[in-house]
């Protein structure tokens, strides 16, 4: 499978090391199956960063997770919101896991998760919402592990 990562800088070897912050899934590095929301991140990182460049990694992604631990949330929203409140309240569940997949929260999923996280909305509500926006997608590498074994680079594009 083909994944895509986007940033200001072409990511030949990946890492865990140089995450940040905790995203949606932890800290981890991340990837999408979805080229053109990459180069969104990508050109968006670079704004932020006050960089020219915008670059999407390509990498071939094996499909065999034998001896990873891997999390795949799938169509549960339930579970995910939850997951990734968890992961924004500094919680490291995430971290019992070498692989976690699911729904992005994508600027508009992401003030739908906001409102529910504040207890403004309850969580039917919240996933009522989240439903109606488009399916996007996140792949998070929780550990150097998981990339070693399943994640080889490809190719870059420029933004």
């Amino acid at each position: 499978m083909t994944v895509f990562h986007g940033s200001t800088k072409i990511i030949k070897s990946p890492d865990v090391c140089h995450s940040f912050r905790p995203l949606d899934f932890g800290k981890g590095f991340y990837v999408t199956t979805n080229k053109a929301q990459a180069s969104v991140w990508a050109k968006r990182k670079s704004v932020i960063e006050g960089e020219e460049n915008a670059f999407v990694s390509v990498y071939e992604m094996k499909e065999d997770f034998s001896g990873l631990n891997c999390k795949d949330f799938g169509s549960d929203l339930s579970e995910w919101i939850d997951f990734v409140c968890a992961c924004r309240d500094g919680k490291t569940d995430f971290e019992q896991y070498d692989l976690i997949s699911g729904k992005v929260a994508n600027d508009k999923v992401f003030r739908v998760v906001d409102m529910y996280h504040s207890g403004i909305w309850d969580k039917d509500r919240a996933i009522k919402e989240i439903r109606a926006y488009p399916n996007y997608d996140q792949i998070a590498f929780i550990t150097q592990k998981a990339i070693d074994q399943i994640l080889t680079f490809v190719s870059f594009e420029e933004f």
